[in-house]
């Protein structure tokens, strides 16, 4: 199954205008033009691999959806690489708000959820 291009078919969203309160503070600015300066098929480790600066801990439902093919695109390009590997910080996205999770739970159809459910277990 191509996962990647299942996701960019379930996931399809309009950009954003914004992805975070970008008015809230710098820190907040700076994650919503890293998040406004890519696109699904650009953004990679360089912009999200940080944990300690990761712009996604910021994001809206909206702007988490958008980006979702691309989380699960760079997820299944680092499993192979352990020093690399964004599984965890993938994860950790995906329940950051517990079992009432508002980003995916909330935000998305049922066939979507399934999808992401379905990578997991692969």
């Amino acid at each position: 199954m191509d996962w990647i291009q299942q996701a960019k078919q379930l996931f399809q969203m309009p950009k954003p205008e914004h992805f975070t309160n970008y008015r809230h503070c710098c820190e907040c600015a700076e994650h919503d033009a890293t998040l406004l300066a890519c696109d699904v098929d650009s953004i990679s480790l360089q912009q999200l691999g940080n944990p300690g600066w990761d712009p996604l801990c910021f994001v809206s439902p909206e702007g988490f959806l958008f980006y979702l093919p691309a989380l699960i695109r760079i997820t299944l390009d680092t499993m192979a690489k352990p020093q690399e590997r964004y599984l965890d910080q993938f994860l950790f996205h995906l329940i950051r708000d517990g079992k009432d999770h508002d980003l995916v739970r909330a935000s998305c159809e049922h066939v979507a959820q399934s999808s992401v459910h379905s990578l997991l277990g692969f």
